[in-house]
C-alpha cells in the first residue's frame, strides 16, 4: 500500500489492518520521507526519517527513484511469511497510484494486480495502455479535485479517459466511482472505506486466488 504526497500516516496502517481482516496480507509502506499538499489535513502523520527523499521535481527522475524504491520494497515483501510471490498486488493512493502504474509499465511480471485509488493519469500513460498486462481496479470520487490534494491529472474527467484507453486496448479493468466523494474520501468517510476494502478484497480474490 503506497501513500500519497501527504505522506505516510496511521490511516494507511488501518487500511492494511482492514485488509488483514479480509484474509489479505496488507503491508503499509513508507516509500518516501516528507509530506506536502492539501491532503495533509486528512491524515495522522507517521514519520520515518530514514525513508527515501520526496522528489517533487518534474521529469523522469522522480519516477526513476520511485521505481527503485518500489522494487526494493517488492523484493523485501516477497521474503515475508504468508506472502506468495505469484500473488502480489500494488495499492496506490494518489501519487502512490501514479508510481505504481509507472512501476507496472517498466517492471512487467513483478506484480500480478494493481489497484489505483484517486490516481492521476498523465496523457503519456494513456498512450501506453496496451502495455498494462495485469488486472486493474480503478477507484475514484466524482468530486476529485486538486483543492484537497492530488493534481489536475487526478481530476474526475481524467479517470474515464483512462478506462476507455484500457478497454480499447482490451485490458482487464474494473472501475468504481464514488458519487460526491473527493480525493481523500477513503480516509474520512467510514462507509466508503468499508466498501473500498470489501471491493478490493473481492477483486484480489477473483484475480489472484484462482
Amino acid at each position: 500500500i503506497l501513500h500519497g504526497t501527504h505522506g505516510f500516516a496511521r490511516e494507511y496502517v488501518h487500511l492494511a489492518q482492514e485488509f488483514a481482516k479480509n484474509g489479505i496480507v496488507g503491508i503499509a509502506a513508507c516509500w518516501f520521507v516528507g509530506r506536502k499538499g492539501g491532503g495533509q489535513k486528512f491524515i495522522t502523520p507517521i514519520d520515518f526519517n530514514d525513508a527515501p527523499p520526496l522528489v517533487d521535481a518534474p521529469g523522469e527522475d522522480r519516477f526513476r527513484i520511485a521505481r527503485v524504491t518500489i522494487d526494493s520494497l517488492n523484493r523485501k515483501i516477497s521474503t515475508l511469511p504468508y506472502v506468495k510471490t505469484n500473488q502480489l498486488a500494488l495499492f496506490g493512493h494518489s501519487r502512490g497510484g501514479g508510481a505504481s502504474l509507472n512501476y507496472v509499465l517498466t517492471h512487467p511480471f513483478k506484480v500480478q494486480v494493481i489497484v489505483l485509488n484517486s490516481t492521476g493519469y498523465p496523457v503519456d500513460v494513456l498512450r501506453r495502455a496496451s502495455e498494462v498486462d495485469i488486472p486493474v481496479l480503478m477507484i475514484h470520487g466524482t468530486e476529485n479535485n486538486p483543492d484537497e490534494g492530488g493534481s489536475p491529472l487526478s481530476n474526475i474527467e481524467m479517470a474515464p479517459q483512462s478506462v476507455v484507453a484500457l478497454r480499447t486496448a482490451n485490458k482487464d479493468v474494473e472501475v468504481k466511482y464514488y458519487e460526491g466523494s473527493g480525493h481523500n474520501a477513503i480516509f474520512n468517510t467510514p462507509g466508503q472505506l468499508d466498501d473500498t476494502v470489501q471491493r478490493v478484497s473481492d477483486f484480489l480474490r477473483r484475480k489472484l486466488f484462482k
